[in-house]
């Protein structure tokens, strides 16, 4: 025995002796292309891993190789989603970037209007707490009233805020 096999813990030794069965195992679940990175990740969790005995190690490895290819999915899922959003906020074909100026600024002097409507204290409480990042009960104590009213200012805030929300989706 060599000072590298002895450095190799029983989970990487059935890697190796496994490595086209996980290889086919991969490439079955769509990840032909990176399947040796997933086996590579495989060997890198299984090398960090406690050594502690496992009744049936090969289905342990598959387990584990599964579940790396479903974080891969999830991960491009996210990743694609991430560039979708991105590229949703980009100006495109669909209105000029004054356009798009000018209704924003008509959807803020209309959330303005909403928030004004629904009394001062209703304004004040929003904006202090989510404008400028003040505690509910700090700003209960800087009007004078109970953690509850401001609770439910915020409420009233956010049911109009979720009202102009829906029209402004169905615009």
């Amino acid at each position: 025995m060599t000072d590298s096999d002895a450095q190799v813990s029983g989970l990487q030794r059935v890697v190796l002796n496994e490595r086209g069965r996980l290889l086919r195992f991969l490439a079955a679940r769509g990840m032909a292309d990176d399947a040796e990175d997933v086996l590579h990740d495989l060997w890198q969790r299984v090398a960090a891993a406690p050594s502690q005995p496992i009744a049936d190690p090969l289905s342990y490895l598959f387990r584990a190789a599964e579940n790396l290819v479903r974080d891969r999915r999830r991960s491009s899922v996210s990743r694609d989603r991430r560039h979708h959003d991105w590229h949703e906020t980009l100006p495109g074909e669909e209105a000029p970037m004054g356009e798009r100026s000018l209704i924003a600024r008509e959807r803020l002097r209309e959330v303005q209007a909403a928030l004004a409507a629904l009394g001062p204290r209703v304004e004040i409480v929003f904006r202090r707490c989510r404008l400028d990042g003040i505690g509910q009960a700090a700003i209960a104590r800087e009007l004078g009233v109970s953690l509850s009213s401001v609770e439910k200012d915020l409420q009233k805030a956010y049911r109009a805020l979720a009202d102009l929300r829906a029209k402004f989706d169905a615009e």
